[in-house]
């Protein structure tokens, strides 16, 4: 593929098919391991619309099957509030 052909999985933090795969083949075996080492589902979804797709990775990648992923935790997306929201 060529650099415009890259897959974003993370779109949030523009993390790419190729870069979470390299992850899984360098050591990366849970869903917390390949956020770590490449950012996936860090962005402002936390992984809402890539953690999913990272699982399904993993499981391809190690021979798992999807109840053998561990699964990942993940917060609840930031909403930016105003400083004048707090006041009475």
């Amino acid at each position: 593929m060529g650099s415009g052909d890259e897959k974003h999985i993370c779109r949030c933090e523009e993390v790419s098919e190729d870069e979470i795969r390299a992850a899984i083949r360098s050591g990366a075996r849970t869903v917390q391991e390949v956020k770590r080492w490449t950012r996936a589902g860090m962005g402002i979804c936390q992984g809402r619309t890539c953690r999913r797709l990272v699982e399904r990775m993993l499981c391809e990648e190690l021979g798992l099957k999807p109840g053998e992923v561990e699964v990942s935790s993940f917060r609840q997306p930031v909403r930016p509030v105003s400083l004048k929201s707090f006041e009475d």
